[in-house]
Order: C-alpha cells, then structure tokens, then sequence
C-alpha cells in the first residue's frame, strides 16, 4: 500500500511529460487529480487503515498531491506561453505602422480626354456623346462621303452584320459621326465636343492602331467665320502645350468642311529645326479643322444661307505623344507600367 503514491507519482509525472495540448492536460488532471481520480482514490482509502499506517500513507499522498499539482501549474504556464508564441507569431501586431498599397491612377489617355474636354467646357462648349456602332449615313454620307467617295478608301472599317441590307452598319471611323447627329438634333446656337472611340481596319504600327480616340468639335451659329474657328483652336493649343509653343494654320481638304485646315504645333522634339519626330519639318500636326460645308448642314435641317459654322477633330493619342516626345503609339496600349506611371 506504501508504494501506491509514489507508483501513481512516477506514473503521472511521465505523463506530464509528453502532454502537448490544453485537452489532454485536462483530462490528465481529471484521471490523477479529479473527483474520481487514482489519487483521490487511494486517499479515500486510508479510513480503513490502522491510526499509524494511516498517518504515515496520508503524508506521502499529500506530498505526491503537491508534487503533481506543482507539475499541473507549470505544465499549463508552458502551454500558454507556447500558444501566446504561436499566435503573436500569425497574428498581426496593430502596433506596426500599416502598408503602403500603390493607389491607382487614370489611364494617360483618359486624362488627355478629361484634360481636353475641361479646355473646351471652360470655352462654352457642351460634351456629346454617340454610339460607337453608327449607321454608314452618319459616318459617312451625311458628312459628304457617299458611296464611291474616295475618301472611303482612307477608313477602312469594321463593317456590322445587320438584318437590312439597304441600311449597313459599321463601328464609327470617326467622332464626326456625332457631330452628323447633332446638326440633326440640336438646334442653333450649338458649341459642343463629341469624344469618344473610334475604329479603322488598319495594320498596327508605332503610328497606327485599329482602336483609339478623337475628340470632334462643332460651332453652329450666325455670323460665325474662320477667324471664329483660329481663335478658338489658337486659344486651346496654348492652353494644353504652353504660350510658348508656336502653332500654325495650314490648307488642307477634308470633304465635310469648306475650306479646309490643318493645326501644326512646333515640334516639342527640336523647336522646329527638324528632326526624326517631326520627319525634319520642325511642325507636328495636331488636328484637322475647317468651316463646315452647307450641303452638311443642308441635310441637318440647317438653313447655310442664315447659319455659318466651323467644325474640328483631334486625334487624342497623338496629343500626348506631342506634348511628351513620344514616338510610338502603342506604348500608352502595352500595359507597361514604367511608362505608365510616369502619368
């Protein structure tokens, strides 16, 4: 009967020993030391043992009671201490300072539409918009282009299937499709701007892309003439390449406006002595303008002969490659973000 404690003693503290988890903790105290434990019931069995015996046991199973309770507490302290470990270690600490996520920015092409449509919203004018799948009357023949123009064969296009025949469809080639719409809608005096996408069947190459941008622009109103339309072109590019950038105005023909001009800027590249971005002219062209044709406004439902009117379209991509010296178009498309966030 005298080595029952120390047996349980030996027995329970080698137990001790390889407990790992809180769980088995707990029920190793409840088969040692609980209600019904061996402990417990080896010192309930000392009432039927003589006065000596019994005296001499009692003291050995309290010293072992104490032993395995000592071995209790600090068996839990290594537990806890190894779980607060654990979880400082996957948790995080709140008293670090936070990181830094890399905010997101406009796309430079969205910018140079946002930047443009200020310039010209500051001017009066009124931002337009259309659908990008156009009928070939608005993108075409209402601006003077019918059938077998040759002006046709500069735009090559995306041509939609559609179920009537007599009346194609094709995605636009030009914001001037909007600007069909709104002589048709609007009535004088109009000053709008129409953005927007456009699409030409083309070979992509470092000047070229099947999808990109203009901005069209449209004044309608009496006595409107083409120191009108210098003025205002004048006043943008300054605005959007600097005062100290010389702009020039030049002859060209577009079959929607009579007569026809180009804006060139002096080349950001050389300053207008010539070089490789400028193909040695020293002048970039910025934008194609003029005064619009009556026989365009004629089938607007706009009387030429009361209404004058200039009209304007701006290759947005070529914007920001002027202001910047930059030599290839597909570089604002290639998702490289070193040249992207330069913007």
């Amino acid at each position: 009967m005298s080595q029952q404690p120390e047996q349980l003693k030996t027995e329970a503290l080698k137990g001790l020993d390889g407990i790992t988890s809180i769980n088995d903790l707990e029920q190793w105290r409840v088969r040692y030391l609980g209600r019904k434990g061996e402990l417990t019931l080896i010192l309930r069995s000392l009432a039927g043992l003589p006065p000596e015996e019994r005296k001499a046991l009692g003291a050995q199973a309290n010293q072992v009671k104490a032993a395995l309770e000592d071995g209790l507490k600090q068996k839990e302290q290594a537990l806890s201490e190894a779980q607060t470990a654990t979880a400082r270690k996957d948790s995080i600490d709140i008293t670090l300072p936070g990181r830094h996520f890399p905010l997101g920015r406009l796309h430079p092409i969205t910018q140079t539409l946002h930047e443009i449509c200020d310039i010209f919203a500051s001017l009066g004018f009124l931002v337009v918009e259309g659908p990008e799948a156009e009928w070939d009357y608005y993108n075409f023949e209402a601006l003077n282009i019918p059938k077998e123009h040759p002006a046709r064969d500069s735009q090559s296009t995306f041509w939609v299937e559609t179920e009537n025949s007599e009346k194609p469809m094709l995605l636009r080639t030009q914001c001037t499709a909007i600007t069909a719409r709104v002589i048709e809608t609007m009535k004088p005096p109009i000053r709008t701007i129409e953005p927007g996408k456009v699409f030409r069947y083309e070979a992509v190459n470092a000047t070229h892309l099947q999808l990109f941008h203009m901005i069209d622009g449209l004044v309608v109103d009496k006595n409107i003439t083409m120191a009108d339309l210098k003025g205002t072109l004048y006043e943008f590019a300054h605005i959007y390449f600097g005062k100290d950038r010389k702009v020039r105005f030049r002859t060209d023909f577009f079959p929607f406006v009579e007569p026809g001009v180009e804006l060139a800027i002096e080349c950001a590249g050389c300053r207008g002595s010539g070089c490789r971005l400028c193909g040695n002219s020293g002048w970039l062209e910025i934008l194609g303008a003029g005064m619009t044709h009556p026989d365009v406004l004629r089938r607007g439902g706009i009387d030429p002969d009361v209404y004058t009117s200039f009209a304007f379209g701006i290759g947005v991509e070529r914007m920001p490659m002027l202001r910047y010296g930059i030599d290839d178009i597909r570089l604002f498309y290639g998702s490289d973000l070193r040249f992207l966030r330069q913007f």
